[in-house]
């Protein structure tokens, strides 16, 4: 069996004009996902609100997200947040001249 490895700060979309999802990994129960991010954020209208909980860390770059409480965490690289199913939020800023890179863990 011959196995790849892969490193998830490269290959890193040149244009960006949208945020870009990545399924790495996962099952029914759960997804891994990385997230390249430059200067995008959440649409203004609507939260995300998910049926799984959300294990999300910066890898690189920084981020921060607002929840529907008004709280707003801001993460940096190598800082990570557990986000429980339901907790509504978005990402209300991420750095806008380099990316910033997120693993997110979804899971049961």
């Amino acid at each position: 069996m011959h196995l790849d490895k892969h490193n998830l700060l490269q290959a890193i979309p040149v244009n960006l004009n949208d945020e870009f999802f990545e399924v790495i990994a996962g099952n029914d129960d759960v997804k891994i996902e990385r997230i390249v991010s430059r200067g995008h954020t959440s649409p203004d209208e609507g939260w995300y609100d998910q049926a799984q909980h959300e294990w999300v860390m910066v890898l690189k770059g920084a981020g921060e997200l607002t929840f529907e409480n008004g709280q707003v965490v801001r993460l940096l690289a190598g800082e990570h947040i557990n986000i429980p199913a339901h907790c509504k939020h978005k990402v209300s800023w991420t750095q806008p001249d380099e990316e910033t890179v997120w693993l997110a863990v979804f899971y049961s």
